[in-house]
């Protein structure tokens, strides 16, 4: 900390305003003591407490009500909703003589209004920065489909040249890339038309990287444009109009209207203050309001309209005009008061403030090493670290890398992130431009990853050697030194690889942890491995049940994940949405061809009739072709009970026996198990998972070393909390890791590997009580951890034999073929 204060104590914690930022933390963000760290305020900056005490101290003394009416109660109304409209644009400093503020429902909502009013014609153009959030890009479509051109463009600021005052103005330059139009007649016109409008879009700050543009840009478009854009086929295009996505930029340095005239900003306000969400506002210049065009009209926006003739008078006043419907006055109501936080504040000290915290972040990630000498992280956008230079916002986005220069998958660092309680944000951040840019990914990267199957938001973090995203930590008000240090620490200690050492170990991501073998007893017994006990999950994610015995069939242990339980809009549901699933005990009668199901939240036990007359391995076909359980009375009851035992509407649906070999990958989407074709039900990723008694030991002496450091209760964890299917018992510790094939009894298996493990081994069920926590995946993270995967348990595929019934006994001898 003192290091800190001496590089940037007259930047931080606000010691000129009402409050310093301890006094902020402990007075108005208390529910932040219990241990989160909050590093995603370009997503959304979170609400005071004090703010939503005043809030609901307005409402709930205060009548709002309707604004489109004469009572006195919606004529105050409309009188806060003027003054509001009167505080976006002081907070922009815009007159209302050039400006008028339009609710709408969001940043979104007021890009998309732009789009659709905007007067294109055939003879306009549309450029936009490459760095773009995706609701700018959307425009592109209303531009290209009225006949206008598009294109992205990349803005290069160039330095002062020897004996040029800085006086003269800044040296920017518009470099294009390829145009885009759908109208190819356009080709054939050697000039456009001189007065066809056209439109410039850029953000203030780049929601990706944090780097800020340059406002000059606004003058220099609209004044200059034939310079500005010289070189490109848009010099010669004389009207434009310039918007400005403010959402990111505004929470920390919110353009001047006054100096820098934009046609359009548009503004989110829970990036502003947190609250309210579903609310954002488009500024308009009143003489750019006079050129765009609005088709619908609705209640608010007409002065007059006649039902059965073509007749509408539509309002005059700019916001009367475009927006429709009665306006969100209670969420508008609420925003005076996150204007009232943010000026006791001031703009410049919070940017002063949450630009010194990622400054310090970029510089201590910038220095880390390995122990090898290889550096740890790929910042981007972030060449110039001069706190004065205004040039970045409060953002780090940023990749790692492994000692052999591999990239560490971007999810990766979420996933343990997470664990440590620190919350944050990966992906491309719906700003493709940006990323590609920034990743150096081509055409031909994003395309062929897109055959791949890649997709926003899903697990493929690294393709072909390339992340396919980043990593981002952004600052907001009240983010504090602490929240810093802690994710700083958290990086080095969970990738940061010291020198090897030289001893007896495991190799994780280049780090070595002894393993204690001499705490070990020495098992001596023939067989060295045996089968502990054998379990079935009837019912995805819910309790299983334990048997001496059981028959196999081609998908595996018979009837295990036979079943799964179902969302209204199709998710399939687990313990990781739904805790209470595993408080739904199962258990099957072979004999009685009965699947039983109780929980404590149902009075009656359930029965449903599974109709098998055969267990035989090779007979497992049953009644069940369409998924739909036997008769729509019986659905219908069984799936009352499942909405009961959880607590929302769901059903019950049954695997469909087919020829599929595929499974659900983290997005329950299809993909193959291992890449190794697999019989299975509703696994995740194969038929069988297997524990070893030894590793779970050694788990927990691992855990109890650690609650003795802080001094907390230990609490041994059996191997049932790891959901297998078998356990087994002897040898050593993780030596299932080496296993290629083994032999159970007379039954063969090939090993897939180990198992990812995620969040759900951190939920327990203590006497009825569902409960969650950060371990123990925190602790195999620390020892566990290959490319990205915590691997715990080692997944199995049975190879069957059609000829011979076979099944598995408890106390058989396990053979394993080490590779």
């Amino acid at each position: 900390m003192e290091e800190f204060m001496n590089e940037f104590g007259d930047y931080y914690g606000y010691p000129d305003a009402p409050k310093n930022i301890k006094e902020i933390r402990e007075t108005e963000f208390k529910r932040l003591d219990q241990g989160v760290v909050y590093l995603d305020h370009a997503g959304s900056t979170l609400y005071s407490e004090l703010q939503m005490e005043n809030i609901f101290k307005d409402f709930t003394s205060s009548v709002y009500g309707n604004p489109h009416s004469q009572s006195d109660i919606s004529s105050a109304t409309s009188d806060i909703i003027a003054d509001a409209r009167h505080q976006v644009l002081e907070y922009f400093n815009a007159s209302p003589e050039d400006y008028c503020c339009i609710f709408t429902s969001g940043a979104t909502a007021a890009l998309k209004l732009v789009g659709e009013t905007f007067p294109w014609t055939n003879d306009s153009n549309f450029l936009y920065t490459m760095e773009n959030h995706n609701s700018v890009l959307g425009i592109r479509e209303y531009a290209l489909g009225q006949g206008a051109s598009a294109c992205a463009v990349d803005i290069e600021e160039a330095d002062h040249q020897p004996g040029q005052l800085e006086s003269s103005g800044p040296s920017i330059k518009v470099k294009h890339r390829a145009v885009q139009m759908r109208n190819t007649s356009k080709l054939q016109k050697e000039e456009s038309r001189g007065d066809a409008c056209n439109l410039f879009a850029f953000p203030s700050e780049c929601n990706f990287t944090g780097l800020r543009f340059n406002l000059d840009l606004v003058k220099l478009i609209k004044e200059n444009a034939e310079t500005t854009l010289q070189g490109s086929p848009f010099g010669t295009s004389k009207r434009w109009m310039v918007l400005i996505d403010a959402a990111k930029g505004s929470a920390t340095l919110p353009p001047n209207l006054s100096e820098y005239p934009a046609d359009f900003v548009v503004v989110s306000f829970y990036k502003l203050f947190g609250y309210p969400t579903g609310l954002g506002a488009l500024l308009v210049r009143n003489d750019a309001a006079k050129l765009i065009k609005k088709t619908y009209f609705s209640g608010g926006t007409v002065a007059a309209s006649i039902a059965d003739i073509d007749f509408v008078k539509r309002r005059e006043r700019v916001e009367e005009f475009f927006e429709d419907g009665s306006a969100s006055f209670l969420s508008i109501a609420a925003i005076r008061h996150g204007f009232k936080l943010l000026k006791s504040l001031t703009p410049s000290a919070i940017w002063m403030h949450t630009t010194s915290l990622s400054m310090y972040v970029k510089k201590s990630l910038q220095a880390l090493r390995h122990g090898n000498g290889a550096g740890v992280c790929v910042l981007y956008g972030s060449e110039n670290l001069d706190l004065s230079s205004h040039k970045s916002g409060p953002t780090v986005t940023f990749n790692l890398k492994r000692p052999d220069g591999s990239w560490f998958g971007f999810l990766e660092v979420e996933k343990l992130a997470s664990l440590s309680g620190i919350q944050l944000r990966t992906g491309c951040f719906c700003n493709p431009g940006a990323c590609a840019k920034y990743l150096n990914l081509s055409h031909s990267d994003l395309l062929s990853n897109v055959e791949a199957g890649h997709i926003c938001w899903d697990d493929n973090d690294v393709i072909n050697g390339k992340p396919t995203g980043a990593v981002r930590v952004s600052f907001g008000y009240m983010s504090s030194f602490e929240e810093a240090k802690k994710f700083i620490d958290f990086i080095i200690s969970s990738f940061v690889s010291p020198p090897k050492k030289i001893g007896n170990g495991i190799s994780v991501d280049g780090k070595f942890t002894q393993l204690p073998t001499e705490e070990l007893e020495s098992k001596e017994s023939i067989p060295s491995y045996y089968l502990k006990s054998v379990t079935i999950y009837p019912i995805k994610s819910c309790a299983g049940f334990s048997v001496n015995r059981w028959p196999l069939c081609r998908t595996g242990l018979l009837h295990d994940r036979e079943w799964m339980i179902q969302g209204l809009t199709g998710e399939t549901l687990t313990q990781k949405k739904v805790p209470e699933m595993s408080l739904i005990s199962t258990f099957i009668d072979l004999e009685e061809g009965l699947l039983s199901v109780e929980s404590s939240r149902c009075k009656d036990k359930l029965h449903i009739r599974i109709k098998s007359n055969s267990y035989n391995s090779n007979s497992d076909e049953f009644d069940s072709h369409a998924n739909i359980l036997e008769t729509h009375n019986e659905e219908t009851r069984i799936n009352h009970w499942f909405t009961n035992a959880i607590g929302r509407q769901c059903k019950l649906l049954r695997y469909s026996s087919s020829t599929s070999k595929h499974c659900l990958n983290r997005n329950k989407s299809p993909g193959l198990c291992r890449e190794l074709e697999s019989n299975i039900n509703f696994a995740n990723e194969a038929q069988f998972l297997l524990i070893s008694e030894e590793s779970v030991a050694d788990l927990n002496r691992r855990l109890e070393a650690k609650n003795e450091d802080c001094n907390r209760a230990h609490e041994n964890l059996d191997p049932y909390r790891f959901r297998p299917n078998l356990v087994i018992s002897g040898g050593e510790p993780y030596a299932e890791d080496e296993w290629k094939t083994l032999k159970i009894g007379d039954s063969h298996f090939t090993s897939l590997g180990g198992c990812n493990r995620c969040q759900m081994i951190n939920i327990s069920n203590v006497t009825g009580q569902v409960k969650k926590s950060n371990e123990p995946l925190t602790t195999l993270a620390s020892y566990r951890r290959v490319k990205g995967k915590i691997l715990f348990g080692t997944l199995l595929r049975y190879e069957t034999d059609a000829k011979t019934e076979s099944w598995l006994r408890v106390g058989e001898e396990v053979n394993p073929d080490v590779e």
